[in-house]
């Protein structure tokens, strides 16, 4: 399925996308008992938000993204930043078990999904991680904020009735942000033989205009990009619509959902002396 990320897109992602609190790789770190000789999986990577400071931590980040020019623009960021621990995989969450092959027995440390889950058949996912993980390993799944248009603002409402008068349709889609989907997962992933845990980090930052429409921008598939031409008159319309309601105030609630690798307790086996 072409999920319309190409061309334009990854750029204005790469350039509007937040990026995630250092205190959220902490806690990954803490949470999976990371070394320096360990590997992540970072599926959905996008242009690396996740997958970049990720690298940091472990011995390499295996980055993988349906997306080749996600890809493209996130290793010319890596390098640009220095970044050489990262290897850039195109391939989906359905290409997973196939890792188990190549990897031979190398076993991976986390598998971490930033935003990108909503994408993804979660329950499948969460069967195929296992066997993957090294003990006390697991996964991780974040939340980076909740969308420009469903913020609990004035101005968000009404970029929420903008948006409907442009496009014709009212936007609803939470990707994944909203709590009844976190529990979802939460509920999977117990089913599926991970302990779970949460950590949340709130923030509130101030968006400047040219941010809140590059962040408009990159959440639209490449065929609902306004064109080129178009592009000053959807400015300019949105401005006038939003600028009575500055500041433009984004609380941003990070919400990771961690789940660890349960290893079984080892049996006990008494053996009895055998009779003489």
């Amino acid at each position: 399925m072409d999920l319309g990320f190409g061309g334009e897109i990854s750029d204005l992602y790469h350039r509007f996308r937040r990026g995630y609190p250092p205190e959220l790789f902490r806690a990954i770190a803490v949470a999976f008992s990371l070394r320096d000789d360990d590997l992540v999986v970072d599926l959905g990577c996008g242009t690396g938000q996740l997958a970049a400071p990720m690298a940091q931590h472990v011995r390499a980040v295996l980055a993988v993204d349906p997306e080749p020019d996600m890809l493209a623009r996130a290793r010319t960021a890596a390098t640009e930043q220095g970044i050489t621990n990262i290897g850039w995989l195109v391939g989906r969450d359905s290409d997973l078990p196939l890792l188990r092959t190549v990897l031979g027995d190398q076993s991976v440390a986390a598998v971490t999904i930033g935003q990108a889950l909503h994408w993804m058949d979660h329950a499948t996912l969460f069967t195929a991680v296992g066997p993957l993980l090294r003990p006390g390993g697991g996964i991780v799944v974040v939340s980076n904020g909740i969308p420009l248009w469903l913020q609990d603002s004035d101005w968000s409402r009404a970029l929420r009735g903008w948006l409907q008068n442009w496009f014709g349709t009212r936007p609803a889609n939470s990707c994944g942000t909203d709590e009844l989907t976190r529990q979802r997962y939460r509920e999977s992933l117990i089913a599926n033989g991970f302990d779970v845990s949460q950590v949340e980090l709130d923030y509130t930052d101030e968006l400047d205009f040219d941010h809140l429409i590059g962040g408009i921008y990159s959440a639209l598939p490449v065929d609902r990009l306004p064109p080129p031409p178009e592009r000053a008159r959807f400015a300019a319309s949105l401005r006038e619509a939003l600028d009575p309601f500055q500041p433009y105030l984004e609380y941003v609630p990070v919400r990771a959902i961690f789940g660890t690798k349960i290893t079984a307790d080892p049996v006990s086996v008494t053996v009895q002396p055998a009779a003489d």
